[in-house]
């Protein structure tokens, strides 16, 4: 919000430059954009009159101006401008003029006609074209009568003004207005503020309730009033008010329009104005909007509404989406004559979806969004009526109409003097403390200590102590505050054992290769449903800031493969990365909150190795892979503990390069290659990925890594080469073996798998090498030999093996 500062010092007194202003505000209230200065940049702009005005020989729109502007001569400017006329006093540029954008004004010829200087509009002189005011749209502005020829126009047009513009937080909505923001700068400078409340003085006996009704969901509309003012002369609003608004980024439109936009800056209350003539029924009812109603707003935007939308209506029709925006069918023009006044507090929540869904956010929806203070209605009222009556020559009706009002009472909060002074370590005393409170406009009840203090319904953020402990912060000043160590115990920090595990996951995996990435958490519903684990309902946003983030992932995989295509589509073909994080999970569509499960997972494309000139790259393959996921288990406690089971059921990857990881039998995860026909989806090229459950992995248990010196003593190795079935896995002969090799076997290797020629059909030929180590004493064959027999006596009985 633009706080002007003349304006506001109408209400406080203070003699501080504007820059200095705005740095106390941003360190003790809300964050503070920029100052701005209207005519800054500009330069010899002046009042003048057009004092004879004819037609450009060679033109059919261009005129030739001789204006006053204070010297002993007219200056001949030519115009084009088709308000242009005698007698006006006008936006004069004189030659050497700095206008809008840095412009220069210099002396020239206009189809042979000398021009020295320019008439300007008023978004020539740096006012944005959406706040100029309808009637000077398509031509100059016209100063006031009693402007001084060859005076500055600064002064005449709001331009000389200062404007600090406020980034204000969702809990301060007391500072989208004047008045919040006097009563903070009171309280801060400790000056007392000068209000002005308005009160009706005359009403004209008539009865808002005799010509119209409401009918209102109090669900919705919280306090719902109208007002009727009958009798009103539309027309333009005088110059000061439009420059209150224009000043402050508002379009001026007409009198009863300007009055509401007026009474929100001032105020902190948005309020709307209805022809009361237009409204079918003479009705206004606050309702849920039925689906395929449509509004036209005052903007000319045709908007389709649905079921969650709130709205105001007429006995036919919505006329305005409440809280955000009215619609053109019961606008103000020059043609009404009884306007009614609504205002009214409804639902931030609801108001926020509506403007969010149709993407219409406007100064009453940010008001209404923060909350405004729900006992200033009846004041905001009164004013645009009174306001009215001055203004438009309005007669105003006796009584408000209520379709709802809502009771709020202040809140009280009970808090000690030793408790601010022990959260702030300061040594304030208890008058210090109330005097701060009660330069706040807060009630203070004080008993030995103890105080209880009430909080005025327009300060809605305070609702706890801490809340009054930050209030007496930043009015006694946060530089004020001493730098104090804390007294508390200190404690080592630490990580607790799965953040241990997490670090040492991306050590292991970072030293095999991988590099770390992060992923958005939202995805697409299509991507959300890809590679999953096990089934699961998706959870969507209600509110998707984009069509390419609708959804919480399900899967880290996709995260990555976009990752891939992004490198790849910049030439880097060699990705190879892991992400840690978070997948959503849900058991049932109805589930509110889904479940957070812990994923390691990693994606490889290319080559892991660069090219050579003792080492060719190659790419990456299933075993690459395979071995990556096992090195990393393995490490974190799982070796001998790790099986693989061939899949086919997961329908984005390769069915025949795919398994299903397995430690201690229990389900943890995947490797394999991403489909083909994914890939190409996904624009990358051969892809190898794993997902892994961290959690489940935590969750096992895992043998410690126990470090042992390296044995003095020699080991004895043996190779056996088998003929068996070819349906038959490595792993149950790895299995096997294992268990029956005895306590000096320390190793089994598959060095050999043939199955071509001179092996029968249906079969497969494997050779093993198996060591032996007695780390306490010289090995012998003998024992050795005991060894291999039961080996070879176990693989025959268990899996009907040839040994050759």
């Amino acid at each position: 919000m633009r706080i002007s500062y003349d304006w506001l010092r109408k209400y406080i007194d203070l003699d501080i430059p504007a820059d200095e202003l705005a740095e106390k505000i941003e360190r003790s209230s809300v964050e503070v954009d920029s100052v701005i200065r209207p005519k800054a940049g500009l330069k010899k702009i002046v009042v003048g009159e057009i004092v004879d005005m004819k037609d450009h020989p060679d033109s059919d729109h261009l005129h030739i101006c001789q204006v006053d502007v204070g010297e002993e001569e007219p200056v001949q400017i030519v115009c084009g401008a088709p308000n242009a006329a005698v007698g006006k006093k006008v936006i004069t540029a004189l030659s050497g003029a700095r206008v809008a954008d840095n412009m220069k004004i210099k002396k020239s010829k206009m189809r042979g006609v000398q021009s020295n200087g320019m008439l300007c509009a008023l978004d020539e002189i740096g006012y944005p074209k959406d706040v100029v005011p309808k009637e000077w749209a398509d031509g100059i502005y016209f100063l006031p009568e009693d402007a001084k020829l060859g005076d500055d126009v600064y002064k005449y047009i709001g331009m000389d003004d200062e404007l600090i513009d406020l980034d204000v937080t969702p809990n301060r909505g007391d500072m989208l207005s004047m008045y919040g923001t006097v009563h903070d700068l009171s309280a801060i400078y400790n000056k007392p503020a000068k209000f002005d409340h308005t009160e009706i003085k005359e009403t004209s006996g008539k009865k808002t309730a005799d010509q119209m009704s409401n009918n209102v969901d109090k669900n919705i509309a919280w306090s719902y009033l109208n007002r009727v003012v009958n009798n009103v002369e539309v027309k333009p609003s005088p110059l000061w008010m439009q420059i209150r608004l224009w000043n402050a980024g508002i379009k001026p439109v007409n009198n009863v329009v300007d009055i509401t936009n007026y009474i929100m800056l001032k105020l902190g209350q948005p309020m709307h104005a209805y022809d009361l003539d237009k409204l079918a029924g003479k009705e206004l009812a606050v309702r849920y909007a039925k689906n395929g109603e449509k509004i036209t707003t005052l903007e000319d935007d045709e908007v389709e509404l649905d079921d969650k939308d709130l709205i105001v209506s007429d006995s036919e029709k919505p006329v305005a989406l409440a809280g955000i925006i009215g619609g053109k069918d019961t606008s103000i023009t020059e043609d009404t004559k009884n306007v009614v006044f609504e205002c009214a507090i409804f639902d931030p929540i609801q108001v926020r979806k509506t403007a969010r869904q149709h993407v219409i956010h406007t100064e009453a929806s940010q008001r209404f969004e923060r909350g405004v203070d729900p006992q200033g209605l009846d004041e905001a009222l009164n004013t645009a009526c009174e306001m009215s009556r001055e203004l438009a020559g309005g007669e105003v009706t006796d009584d408000i109409l209520e379709g709802s009002r809502k009771d709020v009472e202040p809140v009280s909060i009970e808090i000690t003097t030793d408790r601010i002074n022990h959260v702030l370590g300061t040594a304030l005393t208890e008058e210090t403390i109330i005097d701060i409170f009660n330069r706040l406009g807060f009630d203070v009840d004080s008993n030995n200590g103890k105080l209880v203090v009430t909080v005025p319904t327009r300060r809605g953020d305070i609702h706890i102590p801490a809340d009054l402990i930050e209030e007496v912060a930043r009015i006694y000043g946060y530089d004020n505050l001493p730098s104090t160590l804390p007294t508390t115990n200190m404690t080592t920090g630490g990580l607790n054992p799965k953040q241990k595990l997490m670090r040492n996951t991306r050590n292991i995996l970072e030293g095999l290769g991988l590099t770390h990435a992060i992923s958005y958490a939202l995805t697409t519903d299509e991507e959300a449903k890809m590679f999953m684990m096990g089934d699961s309902y998706e959870t969507r946003l209600s509110y998707p800031m984009s069509s390419d983030h609708t959804t919480l992932r399900m899967n880290l995989v996709t995260g990555l493969l976009d990752d891939i295509a992004y490198n790849q589509a910049r030439k880097v073909n060699d990705v190879a990365l892991y992400e840690q994080g978070r997948i959503f999970t849900k058991d049932s569509e109805d589930e509110v909150k889904p479940k957070e499960i812990e994923h390691i997972s990693g994606a490889i494309s290319g080559s892991l190795l660069d090219n050579s000139w003792n080492v060719k790259a190659k790419n990456v393959d299933f075993y690459q892979i395979k071995g990556i996921v096992e090195s990393y288990l393995e490490t974190i406690g799982f070796k001998g503990q790790i099986s693989y089971k061939a899949n086919k059921q997961y329908p984005e990857m390769h069915p025949g390069r795919t398994a299903d990881i397995y430690v201690h039998d229990h389900y943890v995860g995947f490797v394999g290659q991403v489909h083909p026909k994914v890939a190409k989806q996904f624009k990358i090229k051969d892809t190898y990925v794993f997902d892994l459950n961290f959690d489940s992995l935590f969750e096992l248990p895992k043998k410690e890594q126990n470090y042992e010196p390296v044995s003095k003593y020699p080991s004895i190795t043996r190779d056996i080469a088998l003929l068996i079935d070819e349906d038959i896995n490595n792993d149950d002969i790895v299995a096997v073996i294992n268990k029956r090799g005895g306590a000096y076997l320390t190793d089994v290797k598959l060095f050999d798998l043939y199955d071509g020629e001179n092996v029968p059909e249906g079969k497969k030929s494997l050779a093993y090498t198996l060591t032996f180590q007695n780390k306490r004493d010289t090995l012998v064959d003998e024992d050795v030999n005991k060894a291999m027999a039961k080996v070879q006596r176990n693989l025959e009985r268990e899996f009907d093996v040839e040994v050759r």
